[in-house]
């Protein structure tokens, strides 16, 4: 965020100095204004790259923007106006970055811009779906409903984020554990014994020299696995940043075993509960697939959207291409079908994202109480392993000394 150094008058005729943060030089002013400064002079001191780095990795937090939109369709709903609402959100909201991108979003509201164009200036943290619907708002005049839904959308979608996160920070905290123990033990404790064993002279079991020459590699030439690791997540990232990976990179989460199927329940209910608040804000059917295209976050299911678009500009109904996809379940696509033969495809779409919300909270349920036992005994079998190939010869040793 830039940072101006101003210089002013208060009201009281006091001259005063000082520095403000805001994205542009006129929310700069308009927030100083507020505070009963009038601005005489300003200017904006160079920024380092590093303070550019830092700006562009904070991005705008999923629950601050679910509170943003809930506070702003009670305000409205009040008989409140756009711009004062806005004002009012900007002053209080937690999130500082929210605030100045609020404020910039006032300024443009108070010089007769249109609350979807200002905040289509800001792409980082309001998205196409909600561009297009609150510019259907605004050409039907119902802006209340479309920022209830928009709250209600993005809650919901908060919500079934943060249960499969949590499903899968268990499994990645106990797996870091135990390479994290698996490490220690082979570069800390493992060399204690080998010049131990080294005097006896004895004869060692295969499973003792496998783990011991795993331990000197780790001592000795720990770099090479420092770069192989580094090497394997940079050509990782490369292949995923190319629509071919991450198409087979979706596609190998889908497959991947207890977690799958959660993660494809997780998309199923992000597309339909994304297509059920466009529809049902009057948006375009083709515009909506558009939007669901891009934010579904998952290369297969946006490829049967694409489709569906196709099949629509021919002549043939929605549900078509979702009834030979995989990845979408037959229960999605019997679904629209009967919400295209009755004309309650908003309403339908709506029930199948409850549904499939109601499973992923299911699943990770299960999920976790499925993984402890599996994780535990992951970490017992490999700390067993290194543990074994240090008693077995001791105990030879031993038999061998009496």
């Amino acid at each position: 965020m830039p940072t101006f150094q101003y210089e002013g008058r208060e009201r009281t005729g006091k001259k005063v100095r000082g520095k403000i943060e805001a994205n542009t030089r006129n929310s700069a002013i308009m927030e100083l204004k507020q505070q009963g400064v009038l601005v005489l002079n300003m200017q904006e001191p160079i920024k380092g790259v590093l303070d550019r780095n830092i700006e562009l990795t904070r991005p705008v937090k999923g629950r601050d923007i679910v509170i943003f939109l809930r506070q702003f369709a009670t305000l409205i709903r009040a008989g409140i106006g756009i711009v004062e609402s806005v004002h009012i959100l900007a002053a209080q909201t937690e999130s500082k970055k929210l605030r100045k991108y609020l404020v910039d979003i006032e300024v443009d509201l108070q010089q007769g811009t249109q609350l979807s164009e200002a905040c289509a200036k800001f792409p980082k943290v309001f998205e196409p779906l909600f561009i297009s619907m609150v510019r259907a708002g605004e050409a039907s005049g119902n802006m209340e409903l479309v920022l209830d839904r928009l709250a209600t959308f993005y809650e919901k979608s908060y919500y079934t984020k943060e249960k499969i996160k949590s499903a899968m920070a268990y499994p990645v905290t106990v797996g870091l554990m135990s390479v994290t123990v698996t490490v220690f033990l082979l570069v800390s404790i493992v060399p204690t014994f080998v010049d131990m064993f080294a005097g006896f002279q004895a004869e060692l079991p295969a499973i003792t020299k496998a783990v011991m020459g795993f331990s000197n590699s780790l001592v000795e030439v720990w770099y090479l696995y420092f770069l192989g690791l580094l090497a394997l997540f940079i050509g990782f990232r490369i292949f995923v940043n190319t629509s071919y990976g991450r198409y087979y990179t979706d596609y190998g989460m889908l497959k991947l075993p207890i977690f799958g199927k959660l993660l494809q329940k997780g998309a199923v209910a992000r597309m339909t509960r994304t297509l059920a608040t466009l529809f049902a804000s009057s948006v375009p059917i083709l515009q909506s697939l558009n939007i669901v295209e891009g934010v579904v976050g998952n290369q297969l299911i946006s490829k049967s959207i694409g489709e569906a678009k196709e099949s629509l500009r021919q002549g043939r109904p929605l549900s078509e291409p979702f009834k030979k996809s995989w990845v979408i379940p037959p229960m999605v696509s019997h679904m629209i079908a009967v919400g295209e033969e009755t004309g309650s495809l908003d309403s339908m779409l709506d029930k199948v994202a409850d549904f499939y919300e109601k499973e992923v909270e299911n699943s990770v349920d299960k999920i976790k109480s499925l993984i402890e036992p599996i994780m535990i005994v992951c970490l017992s079998g490999i700390v067993g392993t290194i543990v074994l190939s240090i008693m077995v010869p001791m105990f030879e040793i031993f038999s061998q000394v009496k």
